[in-house]
């Protein structure tokens, strides 16, 4: 009898197949077991009727408790009602194992800080399986729109000895003899280095912040890709940031479709991310937020109840431009039009989400650069390598980095981006 996955019990029709999975769901009526199944491709209903199914198998359904892991053999059965448009007539069962005690996740709702504590085992649940299959295409979407664009890709260090960003969000470790070094914030340094050999590359991987942050946009662990482009500047940047958020749009509404009416997730809303993309610059921001009455004042960078006000009053991603030079990270170049900010971007999501991408142009001057490594009072010596790409061979570039969990949170409609990630590692969680 040939073993199937459930996603492909469209091509057995009529035929005897074994299912190898869980039961998330038993009910019963009369002589009738109704059996609810996954295997991790999918769901399936199998219904045992006393005497069709062998006797043995079916009074071990009589005290089978739900996540019982099982063998299932039977006919596929075409039946319209059913989600998969098949089920499965039971003929028997082979029992994996039995728990000898009630699975702690029930159907009654249960508080996050338990759903958290359990989170090995809701991750069996229907609403996280929706989100993390998201989160998957996703993965997949970017890596493959890099590709096909003939970008490289770079595995950018996780262990660190120069800062990217600010010093006080830094994961620190000993490194035997060498003294300190870091989690990284960002493998951006090392993406300009191998853009200057490959032209346009691309990383994809955990990166690290040490905020003492509780808010719903924050978590200590996340997944970030980041692309540098030589020869790139920032408008040409926004417009690379544009055409990858409207091709993932565009895919999680076509291969996403059951996951996203899991989560109820309206899909209007995503349909409308087209391009162009709005532009808003910083002074013309702040501006709107003060007449809101945000205390925020020209110099501060954006905190996320601006950027849920500012993000709100559009149905598209909107890209706020050209930040005070302060509020900014060492690398970023300074605008020649108002030496006091930098060309850089952050794309704000829709509906009110935030910040989801962060990009500039980088400073290729090499004695600008070095003075605003002696302003952040960064250690120069640190930074020596980094120097050089600005001595042989210096070219106008830019890049950006994407949070995936804060992109995936948005995608999804959820509120928290603590479930946009399998583990979520936040200030207060490091279990399980």
């Amino acid at each position: 009898m040939q073993r199937i996955w459930i996603a492909d019990i469209g091509k057995y029709e009529n035929q005897e197949i074994e299912i190898a999975g869980w039961l998330f769901n038993i009910r019963s009526k009369g002589k009738i077991h109704f059996l609810q199944l996954r295997d991790g491709t999918g769901r399936l209903q199998g219904v045992a009727v006393n005497g069709e199914c062998d006797s043995a198998s079916f009074e071990i359904l009589n005290s089978i408790k739900m996540e019982a892991s099982i063998k299932v053999h039977g006919t596929v059965k075409k039946d319209e009602r059913a989600p998969t448009g098949y089920e499965l007539a039971v003929s028997g069962i082979i029992l994996v194992q039995n728990p000898d005690k009630d699975y702690p996740i029930a159907k009654k709702e249960h508080g996050i800080d338990f759903l958290l504590e359990n989170r090995h085992l809701w991750l069996r649940s229907t609403r996280p399986g929706a989100i993390l299959r998201i989160r998957n295409q996703a993965i997949i979407t970017l890596r493959n729109f890099f590709n096909s664009r003939n970008y490289v890709l770079i595995d950018t260090p996780i262990i660190t000895g120069s800062i990217g960003e600010n010093p006080s969000t830094l994961f620190s470790i000993s490194y035997f003899d060498l003294g300190d070094a870091y989690l990284a914030q960002t493998g951006q340094l090392y993406l300009e280095a191998a853009c200057m050999a490959f032209g346009k590359v691309y990383n994809f991987g955990p990166t690290f912040r040490a905020e003492k942050s509780k808010t719903r946009r924050h978590l200590t662990e996340f997944w970030m890709l980041e692309a540098e482009v030589a020869y790139l500047d920032n408008e040409g940047n926004m417009q690379l940031q544009e055409d990858m958020i409207c091709t993932l749009a565009e895919d999680i509404l076509k291969l996403c479709d059951q996951e996203l009416k899991i989560l109820d997730r309206d899909n209007a809303k995503l349909k409308k991310i087209t391009p162009p993309f709005p532009k808003v610059d910083y002074n013309d921001a702040v501006s709107s937020l003060q007449k809101k009455s945000h205390p925020i004042q020209w110099g501060d960078d954006l905190g996320a109840e601006d950027e849920t006000v500012l993000s709100g009053q559009h149905e598209k991603p909107v890209f706020i431009m050209n930040y005070p030079k302060k509020a900014k990270a060492f690398y970023m170049k300074e605008n020649p039009d108002n030496p006091d900010t930098v060309l850089c971007s952050d794309l704000l999501a829709p509906e009110g989400y935030g910040e989801i991408i962060g990009g500039s142009q980088r400073e290729d001057d090499y004695q600008k650069l070095l003075s605003r490594i002696h302003e952040e009072n960064l250690p120069e010596e640190a930074y020596t390598w980094y120097k050089e790409l600005r001595e042989y061979g210096s070219v106008p570039h830019s890049g950006f980095g994407i949070g995936l969990e804060r992109t995936v949170t948005w995608l999804c409609g959820i509120r928290h981006v603590r479930e946009a990630i399998p583990f979520p590692r936040t200030i207060s969680r490091l279990y399980p």
